[in-house]
């Protein structure tokens, strides 16, 4: 599975007007990606409002990145949800062959404790399939401790991988630490992916790195190779769109990065609304800077 290292990318899903999905610029994103050095897409993650999509909607979207990446990268599809049993029907009945992992959230809204994180995951290692666990507590209101990704990762070797968003970094280096020798973090913060990767991490799967493909896996490829004072130039000009983006909810932030870029149109699902005109502004004014 060492082939999901470096720069992953959290996919938008681009809409028209009308709010139907915008194929064609769903396919200028994934090549505009494949072109400027990313090294894996993530498919229905957070970013790409995989909450507002329709089944109908998440298959046709599927179906057209697997289209036009035409194997050129290695894909990972989100799959999760507070029902532990539906996430592992979904896990089984879908079609994983042009995957190489499925991202798996932990359970939101629902809460449960340490044990009950654990065995949610012990479910869904049991499909057999290549599975990421996804810890973000900031949205699913219960953290997976580190204790936890540690005796899930010694357990369960298809539990192969954690993205890892916790708000507390020291989280990221005890997993880091004590984890079994075959199992990866990526950082799931694109602000601490530079000091999680120096410290032994695989990168990151991120969201300000479909709008700055080539500078953020560079500045990855630079912490790969020890080059932490040329890693952290790069880090350094890109820390306050970073976290511009993320000022008024993800994704009306990278939408509005990437509609400058004219790869998409500036639309989003609601609840979500399109960044207010003053953060559009600055977003504009710090990428003119870059």
């Amino acid at each position: 599975m060492s082939n999901l290292k470096g720069l992953g990318v959290a996919l938008v899903t681009p809409f028209n007007e009308d709010l139907s999905v915008d194929f064609d610029s769903l396919t200028k994103l994934v090549d505009f990606n494949i072109k400027n050095g990313t090294n894996y897409l993530v498919v229905l993650g957070t970013t790409a409002e995989a909450a507002t999509l329709s089944s109908e909607e998440k298959k046709a979207v599927t179906e057209h990145i697997i289209k036009v990446n035409n194997n050129r990268l290695p894909l990972v599809l989100g799959i999760g949800g507070n029902d532990t049993m539906d996430v592992k029907k979904q896990i089984e009945e879908a079609d994983l062959s042009p995957f190489d992992a499925v991202l798996s959230v932990s359970p939101y809204y629902n809460r449960p404790n340490q044990e009950g994180l654990y065995q949610h995951y012990k479910v869904l290692a049991g499909t057999g399939k290549q599975i990421i666990i996804y810890n973000v507590p900031s949205r699913t209101g219960q953290n997976v401790e580190a204790s936890t990704t540690v005796r899930l990762a010694k357990e369960f070797p298809n539990l192969f991988m954690i993205k890892e968003a916790a708000s507390n970094i020291n989280q990221y280096f005890d997993i880091l630490r004590q984890k079994p020798e075959h199992f990866n973090l990526v950082s799931g913060d694109d602000e601490f992916t530079l000091p999680v990767t120096l410290a032994g991490g695989n990168g990151v799967i991120s969201v300000i790195g479909q709008g700055y493909p080539k500078e953020f896996s560079t500045m990855v490829q630079l912490a790969f190779d020890g080059k932490v004072k040329e890693a952290y130039e790069i880090h350094n000009k890109l820390v306050d769109i970073t976290r511009l983006i993320f000022a008024e909810g993800n994704p009306a932030g990278i939408k509005t990065i990437l509609a400058e870029l004219g790869i998409v149109k500036n639309y989003v699902r609601l609840p979500l609304v399109v960044a207010s005109t003053g953060l559009q502004d600055k977003i504009k004014a710090e990428m003119a800077k870059i």
